[in-house]
């Protein structure tokens, strides 16, 4: 960490620092523009539920109604979706997949086109579901949406920016970069609600405090250890022998979580359509279900959510990995993996590898998930301690906070290593 830092303010690395640079003012106006409210509106008092996550990716700007209160989540939706559709179930789609980087460039603008779109019909959807009343014409709900379309294309725009001037992927930075705006206030309020404003005696309130703190840290430790972890398969290649290359043996890396975050904003999502179909419907009968079955507090709806994460869990790590097309990459560069027969058994092989990694994943998963809701159970059942809402331990943000550093960092520590050995190669 020391040596990247010193090799960083070489003077040879000038232009990597105005990199980091452009990509911290980049961000510093993603952070202003999350405290700039939509004009005629106010902050949004009530309970979001299951809109939590998209508040904490977007550094509480849903509640503050700002201009970039959707974020970059309609594009994350629309990114989702032509994942889906290219699993051969629109044809076109399929193709373009195959199509290479001109492919992948066209499949990357109609992302956007329909990421704009579901802003647009999100935007509309929230301004009248928070700011519905006698005095609020159409007009008024379409102007909200305007402004919070606009506010997406901004996000997308800036996030583009900072791919192509600055340092790592703009858009998991920026979804970054708001959750981490948050975090001294939940340290601020742990702060007060378990010392200054609790009933409990300040050497007991600093303990817990202390406790708090350290928790919070061995938790992104365990988070760090998980995302880095993998399982390696051995493989052996035909025309090559491992003596002739120093009994050097390669490997075919499974992560442990593959699936990233994607099966708890899966899960949110689906448990989301029938209470926001419950908001605006406005029957009194159907809203009382969903608080009462798919609720996140309610055991009902806490068990259908962890059993959603595992299903999505399996559904997506599947979809990223693709067995079949593993196995068949690898027996056309002439590799096999000892002691299993190419075709269905690598298959099988691979596969009985996949599931075993994806229940170790998806347990991870459920346990980050869950641990704000846990912690906010135990919290409320004590008298003497008064936590704000949204003081919380653990959380999926926290899990795309440490997935986004670390891949930040080995951008940038790869690019000083390339630095580095272009260098060395040019002396000789």
């Amino acid at each position: 960490m020391f040596q990247l830092m010193k090799q960083l303010f070489a003077p040879m690395n000038k232009d990597l620092r105005k990199r980091i640079g452009f990509t911290l003012g980049a961000l510093m106006i993603f952070i202003i523009g999350t405290s700039i409210r939509v004009p005629g509106t106010a902050d949004i008092t009530g309970n979001l539920g299951f809109l939590e996550l998209m508040n904490v990716m977007g550094g509480g700007a849903l509640k503050q109604f700002s201009i970039f209160a959707l974020g970059v989540m309609p594009y994350i939706t629309a990114s989702i979706i032509m994942q889906l559709l290219q699993l051969d179930i629109v044809p076109y789609f399929s193709e373009l997949a195959k199509e290479g980087p001109v492919g992948r460039q066209k499949i990357n603008q109609i992302t956007r086109y329909m990421g704009i779109i579901f802003a647009f019909i999100q935007g509309f959807a929230f301004s009248f579901a928070f700011f519905s009343g006698t005095n609020t014409s159409a007009l008024e709900h379409l102007y909200v949406a305007t402004i919070l379309t606009a506010g997406t294309a901004f996000t997308l725009w800036l996030g583009d920016q900072i791919t192509r001037k600055g340092i790592g992927n703009g858009m998991s930075l920026i979804i970054m970069a708001g959750i981490i705006e948050s975090l001294p206030s939940v340290f601020i309020s742990a702060f007060n609600g378990l010392v200054v404003e609790s009933a409990l005696s300040k050497a007991l309130g600093i303990s817990l405090f202390v406790a708090f703190i350290l928790v919070y840290f061995l938790i992104i430790i365990g988070v760090i250890w998980v995302q880095e972890a993998d399982r390696k398969i051995p493989i052996q290649y035909a025309n090559k022998s491992t003596s002739a290359y120093g009994n050097a043996q390669s490997y075919m890396p499974m992560k442990i979580n593959a699936a990233g975050v994607v099966p708890v904003i899966f899960a949110s999502s689906f448990l989301a359509i029938p209470t926001t179909i419950a908001q605006f419907t406005q029957k009194q009968g159907f809203i009382d279900f969903c608080n009462q079955y798919l609720s996140y507090t309610t055991p009902v709806g806490f068990t259908i959510y962890v059993i959603l994460i595992f299903l999505f869990g399996y559904f997506y790590t599947f979809i990223q990995l693709k067995p079949d097309d593993l196995a068949k990459n690898l027996q056309q560069n002439g590799g096999y993996i000892p002691g299993i027969r190419p075709g269905k058994d690598t298959i099988d092989y691979i596969s009985g590898i996949i599931s075993k990694l994806t229940v170790v994943g998806s347990l991870f998963l459920v346990i980050i998930a869950i641990l704000p809701i846990v912690f906010t159970a135990l919290v409320n059942l004590s008298d003497k301690i008064s936590l704000s809402s949204n003081v919380t331990i653990g959380g999926t943000g926290l899990l795309i906070v440490v997935g986004v550093a670390l891949e930040t960092y080995k951008q940038l520590e790869g690019s000083l290593v390339t630095r580095s050995y272009n260098k060395s190669y040019r002396r000789r």
